[in-house]
């Protein structure tokens, strides 16, 4: 049985480095986005269903993510019929993962882990962590938003201090070397634990 520890954290707070660092330490890793796109991809669980409700968002066979943007943007409802599509199957998707993961600890990188309650599925939560302004400097340091779009998109997650408040371990990413240390320092606490369960 694996133990099933969800990862969060808010955009550009560095949740993509910090589940390679788990990786490196034995996890398996689940990652919700990479989900999404199988889910989208030619083939994917998602085509038919949403070209059912919304066959403008189908483009050559695959789902066109500018074209589902476009489709949230002009009509209120459409996010959740979305969602309700979407939500099950990388429901399932992740299902499907944990059933097959044989390793000790399998991370599964959820960046609405809280807003989606999938957290109540996790034995333990680590969010990852950086001050505001550091935040904000690694996102346009990208160079593929605008502040104002970098607003938009924090302002729709729940606040860091938040989900820092209820994650049972909070890695600080302002340096890889404190990162990784961090990361270690858990994958060691949860083998401890689950060696003496």
């Amino acid at each position: 049985m694996t133990f099933k520890l969800g990862l969060t954290g808010s955009i550009g707070m560095g949740k993509s480095t910090t589940a390679q660092m788990f990786v490196d330490e034995g996890a398996a890793l689940w990652d919700a986005d990479a989900a999404v796109h199988r889910l989208y991809a030619k083939g994917g669980a998602a085509i038919a269903p949403l070209a059912a409700q919304f066959p403008q968002a189908i483009e050559d066979g695959v789902v066109s993510r500018p074209a589902l943007r476009k489709i949230i943007e002009d009509d209120s409802t459409a996010l959740s019929r979305i969602e309700k599509i979407v939500h099950p199957l990388v429901a399932a998707d992740r299902a499907a993962f944990l059933a097959e993961s044989t390793a000790e600890i399998t991370v599964l990188d959820v960046p609405l882990l809280f807003e989606t309650g999938a957290d109540a599925l996790m034995d333990a939560v680590v969010c990852v962590s950086i001050p505001q302004k550091m935040q904000m400097e690694r996102v346009l340091a990208r160079g593929t938003m605008t502040e104002e779009q970098f607003r938009q998109i924090r302002d729709k997650q729940m606040p860091n201090a938040e989900k820092c408040a209820r994650s049972d371990y909070v890695v600080v990413t302002d340096t890889l070397e404190h990162a990784r240390q961090q990361v270690q320092d858990i994958v060691q606490k949860i083998r401890e634990q689950t060696r003496d369960a």
